[in-house]
């Protein structure tokens, strides 16, 4: 058990989001032990004072560990670009390493460390394992990572360039994955997503981001590419957070879940009514970060999208890499393929009057498009 000191005061414990069981805070958890489900963090929810970092860190009463012990590089608090009349782009590929990646790895990896993990690990398609190993050569701790053979080579040099050992797999993340739990090293410990509890931790802070800047207020719909859905629950557990802090009501933004046609088990699974996803089979896009076939946390996702009334879209490919093209071509905003499947989504919801014009509207640029020319 890791001192108590280490972690933040109002931290409660660990809780499964499917059977309900408690884990100690203070021991390193992966998954439930019952049910083998992700598990949420817990805290004493009340009012906090904002901090004045330009970083997640200026919520860092409602994140787990204490601040000293933070393994950061000035992750979060990415600009909101207004890029029409109530519609806006939150810009994450302004992290460190280029993506919203930073932000769950920020947290996962520092309190990884304050649990005493030695090593850590992780399948990625691109852009967590080049966070991961960013985060852990700041933390000092060995990475591997595991990813698919036709990641972009920009993906695959920069998880060397900070040190980490790099492993290439045939097939997707899920083929990664297996890899890594029959040759990783035994010692390592596994940041996958929703893997362990706290990288929703950080991704959370979009939404309190999006509060913040839209001064105290939600947006009415947020449009999010969607692969591991981890950003997508963070922030579903965010707007929670907030309301019973008694800073918002019981209104929610319509959460959108945007996946690409090759690989799109949550659409599928929302389409037909299902509580889980089910695997995808022989998934293919090119926007690699949606190429997840069986994401641990589909249920929570589709929870997610049906108490906020929202709606869930797959984008064809050819449709995907022009659209990124004419996100950036019309705001100068580096667009990511992932987001280009997401303003294609965008533009098909207004196009139906799902999304009205006078609606706030907040489409997630999840990372640098650069890595993949």
């Amino acid at each position: 058990m890791v001192d108590g000191a280490l972690l933040n005061a109002r931290l409660k414990g660990l809780t499964c989001f499917a059977c309900g069981a408690a884990h100690d805070p203070r021991a390193l958890h992966s998954v439930c032990t019952r049910c083998g489900m992700p598990l949420r963090v817990d805290y004493d929810v009340r009012p906090f004072q904002v901090g004045t970092e330009t970083s997640l860190w200026r919520y860092a009463a409602m994140l787990p560990i204490d601040r000293a012990e933070a393994v950061t590089l000035a992750e979060g608090w990415t600009p909101l670009l207004e890029i029409g009349r109530r519609l806006f782009v939150k810009d994450e590929s302004r992290n460190p390493t280029g993506s919203f990646k930073a932000r769950g790895m920020s947290l996962a990896v520092s309190m990884a460390r304050a649990l005493g993990a030695k090593a850590l690990a992780a399948p990625s398609a691109g852009n967590a394992a080049g966070a991961l190993a960013a985060y852990g050569a700041a933390a000092h701790l060995p990475v591997t990572v595991a990813m698919p053979q036709d990641t972009p080579r920009a993906f695959i040099e920069e998880c060397r360039h900070y040190g980490a050992s790099v492993h290439l797999v045939e097939g997707t993340i899920s083929d990664a994955g297996k890899w890594l739990r029959a040759n990783g090293p035994r010692d390592a410990f596994d940041v996958s997503t929703l893997k362990e509890p706290y990288r929703i931790e950080g991704k959370k802070t979009m939404a309190y981001e999006l509060y913040e800047q839209l001064e105290k207020k939600l947006p009415d719909a947020i449009i999010y590419p969607t692969g591991g859905g981890t950003g997508l629950v963070g922030m579903w557990k965010a707007f929670d957070e907030l309301q019973a802090m008694g800073l918002i009501g019981p209104d929610r933004p319509r959460f959108v879940s945007v996946q690409a046609e090759g690989c799109a088990p949550i659409i599928k699974a929302f389409n037909e009514g299902a509580a889980r996803t089910e695997p995808w089979p022989a998934a293919n896009t090119t926007a690699y970060g949606l190429r997840v076939p069986s994401p641990i946390g589909g249920f929570l996702c589709l929870r997610a999208l049906r108490e906020t009334k929202g709606t869930a879209l797959a984008v064809a490919e050819k449709e995907i890499v022009p659209a990124a093209e004419e996100l950036s071509r019309k705001t100068g905003i580096d667009v990511c393929p992932e987001s280009g499947a997401a303003w294609a989504a965008a533009r098909r919801l207004y196009a139906s009057g799902w999304l009205q014009p006078a609606e706030t509207v907040v489409v997630f640029n999840t990372g640098t498009g650069l890595k993949y020319r």
